[in-house]
């Protein structure tokens, strides 16, 4: 099994109002704490005992929040499946001199070289 990592977010900047829905929902929450890894909606349900349609609803609202990439896990079966990981270090949410909220996600993403290496190990290993 060959995985690509997941993407990057692909909103240059965050917005205020689903970063805020992302982590104030529980589930959510549950969800990004689970994700000490990178899984399938199927492993995210099975480990947080949250239903599976309910983890597609919330993986969906975590992506586009830019909380969680999506990147795909390449099978030996050809059945491709889609992982999840984690997309931010930490979240700041700020009062900017016009006395709006700015909200920032301090990433620590792979280079393109590095999630290349990383895709090019999972290969030799699995054949």
């Amino acid at each position: 099994m060959i995985s690509s990592p997941p993407s990057e977010p692909t909103q240059p900047k965050p917005n205020l109002e689903p970063i805020l829905e992302g982590l104030h929902d529980e589930d959510c929450r549950t969800i990004l704490t689970t994700l000490t890894e990178p899984m399938t909606a199927n492993e995210i349900a099975e480990t947080t005992d949250i239903p599976l349609s309910t983890t597609y609803r919330k993986l969906d609202i975590l992506t586009t929040a830019g909380l969680v990439a999506e990147g795909v896990e390449m099978r030996t079966d050809g059945q491709h499946v889609s992982q999840y990981a984690v997309a931010f270090d930490s979240v700041s949410i700020e009062l900017s001199d016009e006395m709006g909220l700015v909200v920032e996600l301090d990433e620590d993403p792979q280079s393109a070289d590095e999630r290349l290496a990383t895709l090019w190990s999972a290969v030799r290993e699995e054949t």
